[in-house]
């Protein structure tokens, strides 16, 4: 099942973002099988992250929620709000997809 997950950064954690950004992208590699995709939300200089939208192949939520709770960002504090719902595929790389 997809999942996307969206997370809202903590008031005031750029500075943490950027010290465990390293970390937090070592994990994505290490889990990209279950990756669709993934990335920072930015601001509208187009190089402030302040939160990620990521799309992720789990069977269950509580798997989509250990996955969140064993990111190096949760442990330090980046995450300041979560949202996980089912996501249902439309269209993908400009193709519709029934």
């Amino acid at each position: 099942m997809t999942f996307a997950i969206i997370t809202k950064d903590a008031e005031g954690s750029a500075t943490t973002r950027s010290t465990h950004q390293d970390a937090h992208k070592r994990y994505l590699d290490h889990n990209r099988a279950h990756l669709v995709a993934a990335g920072a939300m930015l601001q509208d200089d187009g190089a402030t992250a302040h939160g990620g939208i990521l799309l992720v192949e789990f069977e269950t939520r509580k798997e989509v929620e250990t996955f969140v709770r064993e990111d190096p960002f949760w442990d330090a504090g980046v995450f300041g709000n979560i949202t996980i719902t089912r996501w249902r595929k439309a269209f993908v790389a400009g193709k519709r997809i029934d």
